[in-house]
């Protein structure tokens, strides 16, 4: 029996260890190349990470800038609305006064209408003023003679159509005096706006 030299057996030794080696470095690439692959990828997803926060940095630096804008905004829309309540108030009270006014004078219009009312009637085809003459209405029957054939029309009263006339003309005072007002209103506006 022979024995196998030393050297052989070192020689044989050291090959078997170094195709262990060789597999291990085959592993150790392939983990290599899988992980330079994750790292690319990584790379990507922290690129992208980064542009995402500089687009969301961005984004709230917009949204600060319209909330300071909507807020100055806002500020002064709302010292207007409290402004123009101020005036609606007063604009309210002064159309109270003269629906007051217009409902005193309807009354009293009203009242006189009662009153024209319960009067009794003079001749309506003869209303004379106080300082018209007796001989201007002797001229005038002289001038239209009566007729006793013919029936006698009912006199007709222009009472209603002067309180008609009165009572327009109140309205349309008190009309003018509100519509007056609301120019000045409308003045007073558009000098504070």
């Amino acid at each position: 029996m022979s024995t196998l030299p030393i050297g052989m057996i070192i020689e044989g030794l050291v090959a078997v260890l170094l195709l262990i080696t060789i597999g291990y470095c085959w592993m150790l690439n392939r983990r290599l190349q899988r992980l330079r692959a994750d790292e690319e990828v990584l790379r990507a997803t922290i690129s992208e990470l980064m542009t995402a926060t500089e687009i969301a940095e961005r984004a709230i630096l917009g949204l600060k800038t319209t909330a300071s804008e909507a807020d100055k905004v806002l500020g002064s829309r709302l010292k207007q609305a409290e402004t123009m309540s101020g005036n609606l108030a007063e604009q309210i009270g002064e159309g109270e006064k003269i629906f007051t006014r217009i409902t005193q004078i309807a009354e009293a219009a009203r009242a006189a209408s009662a009153h024209q009312q319960a009067a009794p009637q003079g001749d309506a085809y003869a209303v004379r003023s106080p300082a018209e003459p007796a001989a201007y209405t002797q001229q005038h029957a002289a001038a239209y003679p009566a007729q006793p054939a013919q029936p006698v029309p009912t006199p007709v009263t222009h009472e209603p159509e002067r309180k008609r006339a009165s009572r327009t003309a109140d309205i349309r005072s008190a009309a003018a005096e509100a519509t007056a007002r609301l120019e000045q209103f409308r003045r007073r506006n558009g000098a504070a706006a």
